[in-house]
């Protein structure tokens, strides 16, 4: 009997499918099953597309592509259709890819194979879904969107790892993973799941050379797929002693290919039978592809990560030796563009003199070009303090260094100069940079201030009243080379605490320079040393506070009133000096309340500084009793520095201070001045436009004098604070 009789009375046919000319021979049984006449005939790849279901094509399709690509064959279960759309039956085709050449030379595949008539179950009958239809094509779909979901959401190699031991696959359970890299021309262990500590040792650092599962698929590039004990022992008999302690009845090698570089492979190992159909190698196959790019994309994400945070160390100072009677603490949070490392710095550098300076600052932009260009300028600086410089040489030097190397990149030829496009423009456009230069006497407290462009210093006094420093500054640096930038000296008394920020931590968020500083204004006047703590460290606190303000989890419920919220660099850097109520020491029992003392200077060229000397003594009496007193006590002010920018050629020094417990404190206001020519009370008309100074220092003020010196004098006046308003004692 000829085989072609014996393959009909079964009901199986033949079938050559030829993918390079498009063209499908049929022997008559095959055709007969298709829903043809029985006879042999040579149709083409449309014509009997036509006759399978859309679905099942689409799956045969994928399953055809996996079996050429791990060389095995391609089964699968088909419903066969007529002109009317009905399933006629069900068949099952098992057929042999073979790689072939066309005549112009491209490579392609012929499939040789066999189509059985096979029986499909009847309504009512307990009979399951073929593998191929029905409920487990569903499960199988919803498996892999989530398999795929959760991996593209992995961020490091072990949440990789943690995701890849969660899948549940639809049908087969593994019951051991274990993922292997490639190190030159040894075999590692990345991770695995299902293991016990240590069961690994043997596969740690395997040569690629063993012959072992994982090692063939990183040398082939194909999958192996062992169904049962025997197989593996009759394929890998030499490493099969290493597997069989693990009791596991079923195997599965996969590559991990990314960009067609075989990085390593994928075991699926288990304890129940499992046949590797086609179905469960396809599903194996794509879960070994999301894995490979996550594990790539993972690798690649902890390579930056590491470079990153290596650069920021690197860029980032220790705050360096202790400093006695002061405490310093300093927090870095980069944000901008992705990176690990920012614009902006901070630094701690010892001087000549015994003293130290304190720098802050913000280079232009977010990118790797603002990040190198911050080591460079914080260098720079560093080098100029340390060579003895006053604060407005070390950032006139600054200015000049950041402008010449700016014009160097922006003129600099090289390979490849104006081959960048928008992004070369951009890497060689001028960038500029703010900073804020203190330099600390750590004796005294004298502070000695030069800013080019940057956030004036925050000052939190000892009663938790925080005051914004306004000092003299300069253009930022590198827009003028030749810059010159004023100092502003005050003392940080015992027991005051100074802040120095960048623009990041106020305004990120939304918020503007106005609503920003309010926000951390309050977190400096709410945050105090805790007497219960037997080993404060109040400074550390309030610095993770301060970050935690705008970074943290309730961030989102203080967003400013700009549409956006933007992000930026946060640099920010904390100089205590030690005393009573500061938090740095141990706390007293029964402090006494401290004084409240600010001392500003207002040059003959700045008359506009007297706007923010007003606003200082408002907040220097913002928890005052009665609010008429403090309109009172910003009037003289106002009126007494008025008064001696106008009528003498010199500065005026002022110094305010507010000392005794709430409800009866007392302040007292001196401005002091070169000239030696006393006030003089007048009888102004009613039109006339001065001459009121000593008028309402007399109608407003407690009590009021002029000290003669032996250079100039000092105006003054004293207020005694009210519990309550004067109006209403008397009515």
């Amino acid at each position: 009997m000829r085989t072609e009789d014996v393959l009909a009375a079964i009901a199986t046919g033949l079938w050559r499918w030829d993918n390079a000319s498009g063209t499908v021979t049929l022997d008559s049984e095959a055709a007969r099953l298709l829903g043809l006449p029985a006879e042999p005939v040579a149709l083409s790849e449309v014509a009997v597309r036509s006759r399978f279901h859309p679905v099942d094509w689409n799956e045969i399709n994928g399953i055809v592509n996996l079996a050429v690509a791990e060389g095995t064959l391609a089964e699968a279960r088909l419903r066969i259709m007529d002109e009317d759309g009905r399933v006629l039956r069900t068949v099952r085709s098992r057929s042999k890819p073979l790689e072939n050449r066309t005549a112009d030379g491209r490579l392609d595949y012929e499939l040789i194979g066999t189509i059985q008539e096979i029986a499909e179950a009847q309504p009512g009958t307990t009979a399951t879904h073929t593998p191929i239809t029905g409920d487990w094509r569903r499960s199988r779909e919803a498996f892999l969107l989530d398999a795929g979901r959760a991996l593209a959401e992995a961020r490091s190699t072990a949440e990789v790892l943690r995701v890849a031991a969660s899948l549940s696959m639809p049908g087969f359970i593994p019951d051991g993973l274990a993922v292997f890299g490639v190190s030159g021309d040894r075999l590692s262990i990345i991770g695995h799941h299902g293991h016990d500590p240590g069961d690994e040792g043997p596969f740690a650092d395997m040569p690629l050379l063993t012959d072992y599962p994982a090692a063939e698929v990183v040398r082939s590039g194909r999958a192996i797929y062992l169904p049962s004990p025997e197989d593996y022992k009759r394929r890998f008999p030499a490493t099969w002693p290493l597997a069989q302690r693990f009791g596991r009845i079923s195997w599965a090698f996969l590559p991990l290919i990314v960009a067609g570089r075989t990085m390593g492979a994928w075991m699926a190992a288990f304890k129940h039978p499992v046949s590797f159909s086609p179905d469960e190698r396809s599903v194996l196959t794509t879960v070994a592809r999301m894995l490979a790019q996550a594990l790539q994309r993972a690798g690649v994400a902890e390579s930056e990560r590491e470079l990153t945070t290596g650069l920021q160390r690197s860029m980032m100072p220790q705050l360096g030796p202790e400093i006695p009677g002061m405490t310093l603490a300093a927090r870095y949070v980069p944000t901008g563009g992705g990176l690990q490392v920012g614009g902006d710095w901070y630094d701690m550098i010892p001087l000549p003199s015994g003293r130290f300076a304190l720098v802050i600052g913000d280079v232009q932009g977010h990118d790797v070009r603002a990040a190198g260009l911050m080591g460079q300028l914080r260098i720079a600086v560093r080098a100029y303090a340390s060579e003895g410089h006053r604060p407005d040489a070390v950032l006139s030097r600054a200015s000049r260094f950041l402008a010449g190397l700016c014009s160097e990149q922006d003129t600099g030829s090289g390979p490849g100069k104006g081959d960048g496009g928008e992004a070369d423009s951009d890497f060689r456009s001028p960038r500029f940079a703010t900073c804020l230069y203190v330099e600390c006497d750590p004796q005294t407290g004298l502070l000695e201030v030069a800013r080019a462009g940057h956030p004036d210093p925050a000052v939190r006094m000892a009663d938790g009243t925080v005051l914004m420093r306004p000092t003299a500054g300069g253009l930022p640096l590198g827009i003028v080379p030749d810059t010159d930038y004023p100092t502003t000296r005050f003392t940080l008394e015992p027991g005051e605490t100074m802040m120095l920020c960048t623009d990041g931590l106020i305004e990120t968020g939304g918020h503007d320079l106005d609503t920003g500083w309010a926000r951390l204004r309050a977190i400096l006047e709410s945050h105090g040393p805790d007497p219960a703590d037997p080993e404060p460290r109040h400074l550390e606190r309030l610095a993770d506070l301060l970050v935690q303000a705008v970074h943290g989890p309730s961030s989102h419920h203080t967003t400013g009133p700009l549409a956006d919220r933007r992000e930026d660099d946060i640099a920010v850097v904390l100089l205590c000096r030690e005393g009573e109520g500061c938090g740095c020491e141990t706390p007293l029992l029964h402090p006494a309340r401290p004084a409240r003392r600010t001392m500003t200077t207002v040059a003959q060229a700045e008359p506009e500084r007297v706007a923010g000397v007003r606003q200082q003594i408002r907040e220097l009496l913002h928890d005052w009793a009665d609010p008429e007193q403090v309109d009172s006590a910003v009037l003289m002010v106002s009126e007494m520095l008025t008064n001696v920018l106008v009528h003498t050629d010199g500065d005026a020094l002022l110094i305010a201070e507010a000392v005794g417990e709430l409800g009866s404190r007392r302040l007292r206001v001196e401005v002091a001045d070169a000239s030696d020519e006393l006030p003089h009370k007048r009888h102004p008309g009613e039109m006339a436009s001065s001459g009121r100074g000593v008028l309402l220092l007399e109608m407003l003020a407690d009590d009021w004098g002029v000290d003669p010196r032996g250079e100039g004098k000092s105006t003054w006046f004293v207020l005694r604070e009210q519990s309550k308003p004067a109006a209403a004692e008397t009515g």
